[in-house]
């Protein structure tokens, strides 16, 4: 019980700073999104493909504006809002002791569901996602590309065979005019932990070292908690805690496995951010995270840091910097250094970016390095496609290849 324990007065400290500042600074401004939501989350996905403005002609059809007005309406007579999307990859390594091309797609459907206070900003929301995760005629997902050519990485984040699972069913709640946000239930930490504009591994990077940090063992979907206050406009801090061995396959475990195993992932945040429109692309934050040794796993305890900087410019740019140190708890690597930029294209949807990355693995002395770049074409409202390339220096878990390359295209239809 050392771990609830601990939480529960981790979580009495932060709720008592939280109350003595309750009278500290202004409202945040009213918000589309739920108050605790990275730019991969639900709410802020249905946000982002429903911002693309559709072509004119598009636009135009009947059988579209009847789809739109039947969207509206769903959302203003029930606070409901649907998505779903359809997402292939493709990637192929210049070598490899084993295979060296993967392909996945995945088919996701989730919303968000507004059932308290519709239209105003102490709102309470139910999100749901389920997603289906599968091989696409090759003998390994993307997901395993990267350890099967040597890389301590992952060349792809969410392309796995993992077949249908439960990534979201949570209860996500504002209160104190949105200066203060929960959120409870089925939760994926990668959503509201370490965020940043580039995070989202649907539409931006493919490479673990420019979207989730890889010093952090982020665990699998399962049930969690976390909170958000905003001191100020400007700061914010969170803090919360995930079960560490959570397993979207089974979703009637989920319970079983949080309250009776009782192995967590702790994790806490405090940064800055221009405004609440910016909070993704203007952001600079300190995450500290730790684990609970992982007796089945075999995985032992674990603790670690982690920073990052991004800052737009001209409305277009958005250069990024981070960094994250771990000690156990079984992080692909230990430390890692990272940066790059991404860049909007004038007058268009369209989007590139580019990343570098430095890493050293667990236990080994040698300098391994990433870097990546892609190109988001859009050309109409509902579909993406991105080629990328990897270039990978040292892959630490293949000390005789001294570099490779890996190429691939995503794509992407929201509907």
């Amino acid at each position: 019980m050392e771990g609830p324990k601990r939480f529960a007065r981790s979580t009495t400290l932060w709720l008592a700073v939280a109350a003595s500042i309750l009278a500290w600074g202004g409202a945040l401004p009213a918000q589309t999104t739920p108050t605790l939501s990275g730019p991969s989350s639900v709410p802020a996905q249905i946000d982002a493909d429903q911002s693309v403005p559709a072509p004119a002609e598009l636009a135009a059809e009947p059988w579209y504006e009847q789809l739109q007005r039947g969207r509206e309406a769903l959302e203003r007579d029930h606070g409901l809002s649907l998505g779903a999307d359809y997402n292939a990859l493709y990637q192929r390594a210049s070598r490899s002791p084993g295979d060296d091309d993967a392909a996945g797609n995945v088919f996701r459907l989730y919303g968000n569901w507004t059932l308290v206070n519709r239209g105003a900003n102490d709102r309470g929301s139910l999100v749901f996602k389920a997603e289906y995760r599968g091989r696409l005629g090759t003998s390994i997902a993307p997901q395993a590309l990267g350890p099967t050519v040597g890389y301590a990485g992952l060349t792809s984040v969410p392309f796995s065979d993992a077949g249908g699972v439960l990534t979201n069913l949570y209860w996500t709640r504002a209160f104190a005019n949105n200066r203060m946000a929960i959120i409870a239930g089925v939760v994926d930490v990668t959503d509201y932990l370490d965020v940043y504009a580039l995070v989202n591994p649907w539409t931006d990077f493919n490479n673990l070292s420019f979207s989730t940090n890889p010093t952090i063992p982020a665990p699998n979907q399962g049930l969690g908690a976390a909170f958000r206050w905003s001191f100020t406009p400007n700061y914010y801090a969170v803090a919360g805690l995930a079960d560490a061995n959570g397993d979207p396959h089974d979703p009637g475990d989920f319970f079983k496995s949080f309250f009776d195993v009782q192995e967590y992932f702790y994790h806490a945040e405090v940064g800055w951010v221009e405004s609440w429109d910016k909070r993704y692309s203007d952001n600079v934050h300190v995450a500290v995270w730790g684990q609970d040794p992982r007796d089945a796993a075999g995985v032992d305890r674990g603790k670690g840091i982690t920073f990052s900087a991004s800052r737009s410019l001209n409305e277009r740019w958005i250069p990024f910097f981070r960094a994250g140190y771990s000690d156990g708890g079984g992080a692909i690597v230990d430390r890692a250094i990272s940066t790059g930029v991404g860049y909007k294209l004038s007058g268009r949807e369209d989007f590139v970016g580019f990343g570098a990355s430095w890493a050293r693995a667990p236990g080994r002395d040698e300098d391994q390095y990433a870097f990546e770049a892609y190109y988001r074409w859009q050309p109409v409202k509902h579909l993406q496609i991105a080629p990328d390339i990897q270039y990978i220096v040292n892959p630490a878990n293949s000390p005789s290849t001294s570099s490779l390359w890996v190429v691939g295209v995503r794509l992407r239809a929201a509907f």
